[in-house]
């Protein structure tokens, strides 16, 4: 591996980008490139790049994580890709999850916890997991998380609700507003209950035929 490129990075002027055999490799501390006497045309490993990167960053990376935290609760994934966005290697990613969950800071299961109770206002846990999935929750978290077995028949009755808001009730509505009711997750019977209560309460006349 040859460093091919060194660069400064446009909003943190205390580092660098380094490119290794023309494509970005990773970004690293000024000072750090300078003491090591990096330069282009250096001959490097990733282990090197990486133990350099973390002896050097792994304070700088924790800051920025932990600032990253503080608007809302984020995963482990989440951090790990914020980093990797930045430029961290995976140890210096590696050492930050580890600080972060050690001071409390990052908790996949009390993640899972929170965005079911908050998502499941407006979705069905099918759509949950789905979502929790991808930012790398743990199956187990999200079992723990659903486990309780809520009843999603009143979140469905908002959501259909809402969906209908200004609509002609009729037929093709009808299936629509099914079909909306399944993308958000909830299941077949809970959407056709949800339909079957506001066929219930509405008034014939309400519907166009």
């Amino acid at each position: 591996m040859q460093i091919t490129a060194i660069t400064p990075q446009k909003h943190d002027a205390a580092r660098c980008n380094l490119e290794v055999d023309g494509r970005f490799f990773c970004g690293m501390q000024l000072v750090t490139v300078l003491e090591h006497r990096l330069k282009v045309g250096s001959i490097v490993t990733e282990e090197q790049l990486s133990a350099l990167q973390l002896a050097g960053e792994k304070q700088t990376a924790l800051d920025k994580a932990l600032t990253h935290i503080s608007a809302s609760m984020k995963t482990e994934r989440d951090i790990r890709d914020f980093l990797r966005r930045k430029g961290y290697l995976q140890d210096v990613a590696d050492y930050v999850v580890e600080k972060m969950k050690g001071y409390g800071y990052l908790d996949d299961e009390a993640y899972a916890r929170a965005y079911a109770e908050h998502a499941g206002e407006k979705k069905g846990s099918r759509l949950i997991r789905m979502e929790l999935r991808r930012k790398g929750v743990p199956d187990a978290a999200i079992d723990a998380a659903l486990s309780g077995g809520q009843d999603e028949s009143g979140a469905a009755e908002a959501v259909l609700a809402k969906y209908l808001r200004g609509k002609s009730l009729d037929e093709k509505t009808l299936r629509k507003a099914y079909a909306h009711l399944l993308s958000k997750g909830f299941d077949y019977d809970t959407a056709r209950a949800a339909l079957a209560r506001l066929r219930e309460g509405s008034d014939e006349e309400d519907w166009d035929t």
